[in-house]
Protein backbone atom coordinates (compact mmCIF):
# COMPACT_ATOMS: atom_id res chain seq x y z
CA UNK A 1 0.00 0.00 0.00
CA UNK A 2 0.94 3.41 -0.64
CA UNK A 3 2.01 5.74 1.76
CA UNK A 4 -1.36 7.79 3.09
CA UNK A 5 -2.11 11.02 4.06
CA UNK A 6 -3.26 11.70 7.43
CA UNK A 7 -6.85 13.17 7.52
CA UNK A 8 -7.39 16.51 9.48
CA UNK A 9 -9.81 15.53 11.96
CA UNK A 10 -9.64 12.66 14.61
CA UNK A 11 -13.35 11.11 14.05
CA UNK A 12 -15.82 10.76 11.78
CA UNK A 13 -18.87 11.35 13.45
CA UNK A 14 -20.41 12.98 10.26
CA UNK A 15 -19.25 13.42 6.50
CA UNK A 16 -18.67 16.91 7.01
CA UNK A 17 -15.86 15.87 9.82
CA UNK A 18 -14.27 15.84 6.45
CA UNK A 19 -12.99 18.57 3.61
CA UNK A 20 -13.27 18.35 0.23
CA UNK A 21 -9.67 16.49 -1.17
CA UNK A 22 -9.79 14.06 2.30
CA UNK A 23 -12.93 12.22 0.72
CA UNK A 24 -11.43 12.20 -2.49
CA UNK A 25 -7.70 10.66 -1.01
CA UNK A 26 -10.04 8.28 0.87
CA UNK A 27 -12.09 7.40 -2.61
CA UNK A 28 -8.88 7.00 -4.28
CA UNK A 29 -7.75 4.86 -1.89
CA UNK A 30 -11.07 2.86 -1.74
CA UNK A 31 -10.88 2.41 -5.31
CA UNK A 32 -6.77 1.15 -4.77
CA UNK A 33 -8.03 -1.89 -2.54
CA UNK A 34 -10.89 -2.57 -4.52
CA UNK A 35 -8.57 -2.79 -7.72
CA UNK A 36 -5.68 -4.78 -6.04
CA UNK A 37 -7.08 -6.51 -2.50
CA UNK A 38 -3.70 -7.20 -1.67
CA UNK A 39 -2.95 -3.42 -1.23
CA UNK A 40 -5.08 -3.67 2.24
CA UNK A 41 -2.78 -6.84 3.27
CA UNK A 42 -1.56 -5.91 6.33
CA UNK A 43 -2.13 -2.07 6.25
CA UNK A 44 -3.48 -2.61 9.65
CA UNK A 45 -1.58 -5.94 11.35
CA UNK A 46 -1.62 -5.31 14.83
CA UNK A 47 -4.49 -2.75 15.06
CA UNK A 48 -7.41 -3.86 17.46
CA UNK A 49 -11.07 -2.41 16.72
CA UNK A 50 -14.36 -1.93 18.86
CA UNK A 51 -17.76 -1.96 17.08
CA UNK A 52 -20.39 -1.09 19.22
CA UNK A 53 -23.73 -1.98 17.87
CA UNK A 54 -27.07 -0.96 19.24
CA UNK A 55 -29.07 -1.41 16.04
CA UNK A 56 -29.11 -5.06 14.29
CA UNK A 57 -26.91 -4.94 10.72
CA UNK A 58 -26.04 -7.13 8.19
CA UNK A 59 -23.79 -5.00 5.58
CA UNK A 60 -22.73 -2.97 8.69
CA UNK A 61 -21.34 -5.52 10.53
CA UNK A 62 -20.20 -8.09 7.86
CA UNK A 63 -18.34 -5.15 5.98
CA UNK A 64 -16.05 -3.87 8.76
CA UNK A 65 -15.65 -7.39 10.69
CA UNK A 66 -14.35 -8.67 7.29
CA UNK A 67 -12.48 -5.44 6.35
CA UNK A 68 -10.27 -5.88 9.32
CA UNK A 69 -9.58 -9.45 8.57
CA UNK A 70 -8.49 -8.38 5.66
CA UNK A 71 -6.01 -5.81 6.28
CA UNK A 72 -4.47 -8.02 9.11
CA UNK A 73 -6.58 -6.07 12.29
CA UNK A 74 -8.58 -7.49 14.79
CA UNK A 75 -12.13 -6.50 15.27
CA UNK A 76 -14.29 -6.86 18.27
CA UNK A 77 -18.24 -7.25 18.21
CA UNK A 78 -20.11 -5.84 21.09
CA UNK A 79 -23.95 -6.55 21.10
CA UNK A 80 -25.51 -3.40 22.48
CA UNK A 81 -29.25 -4.09 21.31
CA UNK A 82 -30.55 -5.23 24.78
CA UNK A 83 -28.36 -2.50 26.66
CA UNK A 84 -28.09 0.57 25.18
CA UNK A 85 -24.88 2.66 25.71
CA UNK A 86 -24.90 5.26 28.92
CA UNK A 87 -27.49 2.45 30.66
CA UNK A 88 -24.90 0.62 32.69
CA UNK A 89 -22.09 3.66 32.80
CA UNK A 90 -22.06 6.81 31.09
CA UNK A 91 -20.90 6.97 27.38
CA UNK A 92 -17.55 8.94 28.66
CA UNK A 93 -16.30 6.04 31.27
CA UNK A 94 -16.90 3.35 28.81
CA UNK A 95 -15.35 5.23 25.84
CA UNK A 96 -12.46 5.84 28.41
CA UNK A 97 -11.97 1.97 28.97
CA UNK A 98 -12.09 0.86 25.56
CA UNK A 99 -9.14 3.51 24.01
CA UNK A 100 -6.45 1.34 26.66
CA UNK A 101 -7.19 -1.43 24.58
CA UNK A 102 -8.61 -0.46 20.99
CA UNK A 103 -6.82 1.09 18.10
CA UNK A 104 -10.61 2.43 17.09
CA UNK A 105 -14.40 2.31 17.93
CA UNK A 106 -16.83 1.55 15.68
CA UNK A 107 -20.62 2.71 16.33
CA UNK A 108 -23.63 2.17 14.92
CA UNK A 109 -26.05 3.59 17.65
CA UNK A 110 -29.18 5.10 18.20
CA UNK A 111 -28.39 8.69 18.85
CA UNK A 112 -25.55 11.00 17.29
CA UNK A 113 -25.27 12.61 20.59
CA UNK A 114 -23.47 9.08 21.77
CA UNK A 115 -21.08 9.36 18.77
CA UNK A 116 -20.01 12.56 19.75
CA UNK A 117 -19.94 11.50 23.89
CA UNK A 118 -17.80 8.93 22.58
CA UNK A 119 -15.60 11.11 19.94
CA UNK A 120 -15.32 13.61 22.84
CA UNK A 121 -14.32 11.48 25.83
CA UNK A 122 -11.36 9.33 23.80
CA UNK A 123 -8.36 9.75 22.16
CA UNK A 124 -8.98 7.12 19.54
CA UNK A 125 -10.82 7.43 16.49
CA UNK A 126 -14.71 6.93 16.60
CA UNK A 127 -16.70 6.42 13.03
CA UNK A 128 -19.82 6.46 13.29
CA UNK A 129 -21.89 3.92 11.80
CA UNK A 130 -25.00 4.44 11.58
CA UNK A 131 -27.16 6.54 13.95
CA UNK A 132 -30.29 8.84 14.11
CA UNK A 133 -28.65 12.34 11.93
CA UNK A 134 -25.94 10.57 9.91
CA UNK A 135 -24.64 7.61 8.12
CA UNK A 136 -21.60 9.04 6.35
CA UNK A 137 -19.89 5.53 5.82
CA UNK A 138 -23.09 4.49 3.49
CA UNK A 139 -21.76 7.69 1.81
CA UNK A 140 -18.48 6.86 0.79
CA UNK A 141 -19.60 3.77 -0.07
CA UNK A 142 -22.17 5.50 -2.36
CA UNK A 143 -19.54 7.53 -3.95
CA UNK A 144 -17.43 4.98 -4.85
CA UNK A 145 -20.25 3.31 -6.54
CA UNK A 146 -20.97 6.87 -8.34
CA UNK A 147 -17.87 7.43 -9.43
CA UNK A 148 -17.61 3.52 -10.94
CA UNK A 149 -20.05 4.42 -13.13
CA UNK A 150 -19.02 7.73 -14.50
CA UNK A 151 -20.49 9.97 -12.09
CA UNK A 152 -19.21 13.55 -12.63
CA UNK A 153 -18.99 15.67 -9.91
CA UNK A 154 -18.95 19.00 -11.86
CA UNK A 155 -21.96 17.98 -13.59
CA UNK A 156 -24.27 14.61 -12.08
CA UNK A 157 -26.90 14.89 -10.13
CA UNK A 158 -28.36 12.89 -7.65
CA UNK A 159 -31.87 12.17 -6.58
CA UNK A 160 -33.19 11.18 -3.58
CA UNK A 161 -37.09 10.04 -3.16
CA UNK A 162 -38.95 8.91 -0.38
CA UNK A 163 -37.78 9.99 3.37
CA UNK A 164 -35.92 12.82 4.30
CA UNK A 165 -33.58 10.53 6.74
CA UNK A 166 -29.96 9.66 7.98
CA UNK A 167 -28.33 8.49 4.32
CA UNK A 168 -30.20 11.42 2.95
CA UNK A 169 -28.69 13.74 4.91
CA UNK A 170 -25.15 12.05 4.13
CA UNK A 171 -25.90 12.48 0.67
CA UNK A 172 -26.83 16.11 0.79
CA UNK A 173 -23.45 16.93 2.98
CA UNK A 174 -21.83 14.66 0.18
CA UNK A 175 -23.19 17.15 -2.26
CA UNK A 176 -22.23 20.10 -0.86
CA UNK A 177 -18.93 19.23 0.05
CA UNK A 178 -17.95 17.44 -3.34
CA UNK A 179 -19.62 20.26 -5.23
CA UNK A 180 -22.35 18.23 -7.22
CA UNK A 181 -26.26 18.21 -7.63
CA UNK A 182 -28.58 16.38 -5.46
CA UNK A 183 -32.37 16.96 -5.97
CA UNK A 184 -34.45 15.56 -2.73
CA UNK A 185 -38.14 14.65 -3.01
CA UNK A 186 -40.20 14.08 0.13
CA UNK A 187 -43.60 14.00 1.07
CA UNK A 188 -44.59 17.21 2.89
CA UNK A 189 -43.63 16.84 6.43
CA UNK A 190 -40.96 14.39 5.57
CA UNK A 191 -38.67 16.55 4.57
CA UNK A 192 -34.52 16.62 6.03
CA UNK A 193 -33.54 18.36 8.86
CA UNK A 194 -33.61 21.52 8.29
CA UNK A 195 -30.93 22.49 10.01
CA UNK A 196 -28.51 20.63 8.23
CA UNK A 197 -30.02 21.48 4.88
CA UNK A 198 -29.39 24.97 5.88
CA UNK A 199 -25.33 24.40 6.78
CA UNK A 200 -25.14 22.40 3.66
CA UNK A 201 -26.42 24.88 1.29
CA UNK A 202 -24.30 27.68 3.04
CA UNK A 203 -21.15 25.39 2.18
CA UNK A 204 -22.69 24.80 -1.52
CA UNK A 205 -22.26 28.63 -1.54
CA UNK A 206 -18.22 28.09 -2.13
CA UNK A 207 -18.16 24.69 -3.68
CA UNK A 208 -20.95 25.05 -6.21
CA UNK A 209 -23.60 22.14 -5.23
CA UNK A 210 -26.84 22.47 -6.33
CA UNK A 211 -29.64 21.56 -3.86
CA UNK A 212 -33.11 20.98 -4.05
CA UNK A 213 -35.78 19.55 -1.47
CA UNK A 214 -38.97 19.45 -3.04
CA UNK A 215 -42.12 16.92 -3.11
CA UNK A 216 -42.68 16.92 -6.90
CA UNK A 217 -41.37 13.85 -8.25
CA UNK A 218 -41.22 15.01 -11.88
CA UNK A 219 -38.14 17.22 -10.19
CA UNK A 220 -36.00 13.78 -11.02
CA UNK A 221 -35.62 14.51 -14.28
CA UNK A 222 -32.51 13.93 -15.91
CA UNK A 223 -31.04 12.47 -12.57
CA UNK A 224 -27.93 10.38 -12.82
CA UNK A 225 -29.05 7.87 -10.65
CA UNK A 226 -31.85 7.43 -8.53
CA UNK A 227 -32.12 7.07 -4.73
CA UNK A 228 -34.74 5.09 -1.93
CA UNK A 229 -34.53 4.13 1.79
CA UNK A 230 -37.05 2.22 3.75
CA UNK A 231 -40.12 4.62 4.44
CA UNK A 232 -39.84 3.18 8.00
CA UNK A 233 -36.02 3.27 9.89
CA UNK A 234 -36.11 1.27 12.41
CA UNK A 235 -37.84 1.82 15.57
CA UNK A 236 -40.10 4.50 13.57
CA UNK A 237 -43.25 4.72 13.12
CA UNK A 238 -44.92 2.45 10.55
CA UNK A 239 -48.40 3.42 10.48
CA UNK A 240 -50.65 2.75 7.56
CA UNK A 241 -51.07 6.70 7.81
CA UNK A 242 -47.66 6.97 7.15
CA UNK A 243 -47.34 4.28 4.00
CA UNK A 244 -50.27 6.06 2.25
CA UNK A 245 -48.36 9.33 2.30
CA UNK A 246 -45.18 7.19 1.21
CA UNK A 247 -47.00 5.28 -1.42
CA UNK A 248 -47.34 8.23 -4.76
CA UNK A 249 -43.02 7.71 -4.19
CA UNK A 250 -42.39 4.49 -4.92
CA UNK A 251 -40.03 3.49 -7.19
CA UNK A 252 -41.17 1.98 -9.81
CA UNK A 253 -40.92 1.47 -13.48
CA UNK A 254 -42.93 4.92 -14.19
CA UNK A 255 -40.93 7.19 -11.72
CA UNK A 256 -37.82 5.90 -13.22
CA UNK A 257 -38.67 6.97 -16.75
CA UNK A 258 -39.14 10.25 -15.07
CA UNK A 259 -35.41 10.16 -14.23
CA UNK A 260 -34.75 9.26 -17.72
CA UNK A 261 -33.89 5.68 -19.43
CA UNK A 262 -30.14 5.52 -18.60
CA UNK A 263 -31.06 6.37 -14.49
CA UNK A 264 -29.24 4.03 -11.99
CA UNK A 265 -31.29 2.99 -9.05
CA UNK A 266 -29.28 2.86 -5.36
CA UNK A 267 -30.41 1.65 -1.91
CA UNK A 268 -28.31 1.23 0.93
CA UNK A 269 -30.71 -1.80 2.25
CA UNK A 270 -32.28 -3.86 3.63
CA UNK A 271 -35.06 -3.07 0.99
CA UNK A 272 -38.79 -3.81 1.51
CA UNK A 273 -39.45 -4.86 -1.71
CA UNK A 274 -43.28 -3.92 -2.67
CA UNK A 275 -43.37 -0.70 -0.84
CA UNK A 276 -40.15 2.10 -1.72
CA UNK A 277 -39.10 0.01 -4.67
CA UNK A 278 -40.74 -2.82 -6.83
CA UNK A 279 -38.95 -5.92 -7.81
CA UNK A 280 -38.96 -4.76 -11.38
CA UNK A 281 -36.50 -1.95 -10.42
CA UNK A 282 -34.15 -3.34 -7.50
CA UNK A 283 -33.77 -6.28 -9.97
CA UNK A 284 -32.89 -4.19 -13.14
CA UNK A 285 -29.84 -4.02 -15.23
CA UNK A 286 -29.66 -0.51 -13.51
CA UNK A 287 -29.71 -1.67 -10.33
CA UNK A 288 -26.32 -0.51 -8.36
CA UNK A 289 -27.97 -2.34 -4.83
CA UNK A 290 -25.00 -4.79 -4.56
CA UNK A 291 -22.17 -2.97 -6.09
CA UNK A 292 -23.01 -0.24 -2.84
CA UNK A 293 -23.08 -2.90 -0.65
CA UNK A 294 -19.59 -4.71 -1.50
CA UNK A 295 -18.36 -1.07 -1.35
CA UNK A 296 -19.13 -0.91 2.00
CA UNK A 297 -16.37 -2.69 3.21
CA UNK A 298 -13.78 -1.04 0.87
CA UNK A 299 -14.09 2.86 1.54
CA UNK A 300 -14.46 1.58 5.08
CA UNK A 301 -11.06 -0.04 4.59
CA UNK A 302 -9.78 3.25 3.31
CA UNK A 303 -11.32 5.02 5.91
CA UNK A 304 -9.58 3.41 8.94
CA UNK A 305 -6.47 3.56 6.81
CA UNK A 306 -6.24 7.08 6.76
CA UNK A 307 -7.48 7.28 10.68
CA UNK A 308 -5.20 4.54 11.30
CA UNK A 309 -2.18 4.33 9.46
CA UNK A 310 -0.59 7.94 9.56
CA UNK A 311 -0.58 7.87 13.36
CA UNK A 312 0.52 5.05 13.69
CA UNK A 313 3.40 5.37 11.00
CA UNK A 314 4.37 8.75 12.81
CA UNK A 315 4.78 6.79 15.90
CA UNK A 316 7.08 3.71 14.69
CA UNK A 317 9.28 6.58 12.97
CA UNK A 318 9.09 8.43 16.47
CA UNK A 319 10.04 5.64 18.51
CA UNK A 320 12.89 4.61 15.80
CA UNK A 321 14.72 8.58 15.62
CA UNK A 322 14.71 8.13 19.15
CA UNK A 323 16.20 4.59 19.53
CA UNK A 324 18.81 5.90 17.31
Amino acid sequence: MSSLDPVGTKDLARLCDLAQHEISDILATAAEFKRSPQAAAGALAGRSVCMLFEKPSLRTRMSFEVGCFRMGAQAIYLDHRESPLGRRETVADYGRNLERWCHAIVARVHSHATVTGLAAATRVPVVNALCDLHHPCQALADLQTLLERGFDLNHSRLAWVGDGNNVCHSLIEAASILGFGITVVTPRGFEPDAGIVGQCVARSMRTGARIEVTDDVRAIAGAFAVYTDTWTSMGQDDSAAKKACFEPYQVDRELMAVAGPKALFMHCLPAHRGEEVTDEVIDSPGSLVFDQAENRMHAQNALLCHLLAPKHAAGRATAAAAAR
